[in-house]
């Protein structure tokens, strides 16, 4: 498991535990409580400014958010309750598909 997996891996972790914390204190709890599609639009959200910053060329920006990005995506996981693990493993079943044949596929389910 590379570095990077296991800072994914210490994050979601830390967003588990943090989810029954104090709202107060706690932006993670907070997520939690405000529901569902309140974590969505946040994520929603994050992807534009993400885009945006892309597009702007903005180097140092566009890490930031894409941080915010996998930080809301990761609570979005929590909240429905899939791990990285099960994501690591639907990518590990699609590698050396392409990406034309990968999308076929799923028009058919």
């Amino acid at each position: 498991m590379s570095e990077q997996d296991h800072v994914i891996e210490r994050l979601y972790a830390a967003i588990l535990e943090r989810r029954t914390a104090d709202p107060a204190v706690s932006y993670t709890a907070k997520l939690f409580g405000r529901g569902t599609a309140k974590i969505a639009q946040k994520l929603g959200e994050e992807a534009v400014e993400t885009a945006i910053e892309a597009v702007l060329g903005n180097h140092d920006s566009l890490i930031g958010e894409s941080s915010d990005l996998l930080y809301h995506l990761l609570v979005l996981w929590a909240d429905a309750g899939v791990t990285p693990a099960e994501v690591w493993a639907e990518l590990q079943r699609r590698q050396g598909i392409s990406g034309i044949a990968e999308k076929q596929s799923r028009k058919g389910s």
